[in-house]
């Protein structure tokens, strides 16, 4: 900290003065501190703004990761009353299903479709998605599992 002189009673027109160099550097500290807060901020919100369908997935002891660049199509437990798919996350009405798999068909045969199912679905509802899979003409689909918990 910088020293100031006390003013003796020899000359009025002298009074305290600041001795030694001045400061001239930028505090940096509270510029780290918002930054950490801001940080801190991001990292709690981020989670919250990636939000899908909600499906609770089946469970299977030998479950694979799939890639991520594949065509989702997501059955809840809500397609008994609407039925309703999503593809990629889009609403889509079981019955414009196969045109809309049919658009986005390559040369390679068919889009390779990975299904996300609720688990609590009957097997005639999936059964009745995969009828639409065949009249789009997809040749490889897959059901996607989590794996089991731990014991």
């Amino acid at each position: 900290m910088p020293k100031v002189m006390s003013s003796t009673g020899t000359s009025s027109h002298r009074r305290g003065r600041r001795a030694g160099p001045t400061l001239s550097e930028i505090n940096v500290i509270p510029l780290v501190d918002v930054m950490l807060v801001l940080l801190i901020i991001f990292m709690v919100a981020a989670p919250m703004l990636q939000k899908g369908i909600e499906v609770n997935l089946p469970v299977s002891a030998r479950a694979q990761s799939v890639p991520e660049s594949q065509l989702y199509l997501d059955i809840p437990l809500s397609f008994r009353k609407d039925r309703r798919v999503y593809l990629d996350k889009q609403p889509v009405p079981l019955v414009t299903l196969a045109d809309r798999l049919r658009q986005r068909t390559t040369a390679s045969g068919g889009p390779q479709v990975f299904i996300r199912s609720d688990g609590d679905l009957r097997v005639q509802d999936l059964i009745s998605v995969f009828d639409e899979l065949k009249a789009a003409d997809v040749q490889t689909a897959g059901i996607v599992t989590s794996d089991l918990p731990k014991r």
